[in-house]
């Protein structure tokens, strides 16, 4: 594989597999070393990239194990316990909606916050986020219905509270 062949198989990927890392690890930094560091790892075994089928799960995978690796090192412990505490009960207003059901995602157990964002942020099929993530097609639609299902229980929760907190000042 020559190198335009790798940027058109393998380096188009890079945004997506940046994503993936931050959604994964959380800073920028970590995630931008983490997709460079596969990316080299990749361009070293360029010659045998052609055996995969599917080059982008196979990247995705890449870098999912990566991110991984970092995490288990302790690198970015201390960012990942910080950045992925559950959603709690300051005010909320109506323009901050986006960023607390980002939080809600991030407070979901790992595999239901990845699935999630393959599925309902990059738009990956039930089969491809399966072939990413090593899981059985049905473990991926249940991880998913799970995580569909925590968020909307919290925002129903959250709402509520909300609701009747603005009623009750009201009188």
């Amino acid at each position: 594989m020559n190198q335009e062949q790798f940027k058109n198989t393998v380096f188009i990927h890079k945004d997506k597999l940046f994503r993936f890392a931050k959604r994964i690890l959380v800073d920028d930094d970590e995630a931008f070393d983490a997709v460079q560091n596969v990316m080299m790892r990749l361009w070293q075994l360029k010659d045998q990239l052609l055996q995969y089928k599917n080059m982008e799960a196979f990247c995705m995978q890449s870098v999912k194990n990566e991110a991984l690796n970092r995490i288990k090192k302790g690198k970015v412990r201390s960012n990942y316990v910080n950045q992925y505490q559950a959603v709690s009960t300051t005010e909320y207003t109506i323009g901050n909606t986006k960023e607390i059901i980002v939080r809600m995602i991030n407070s979901l157990p790992e595999k239901q916050r990845l699935v999630m964002h393959l599925r309902d942020v990059e738009d990956y099929d039930i089969d491809e986020i399966a072939e990413v993530l090593e899981m059985g097609e049905s473990a991926v639609r249940v991880n998913l219905m799970r995580a569909r299902q925590k968020v909307k229980e919290q925002l129903t929760k959250l709402f509520d509270y909300e609701t009747a907190r603005i009623y009750s000042d009201r009188k």
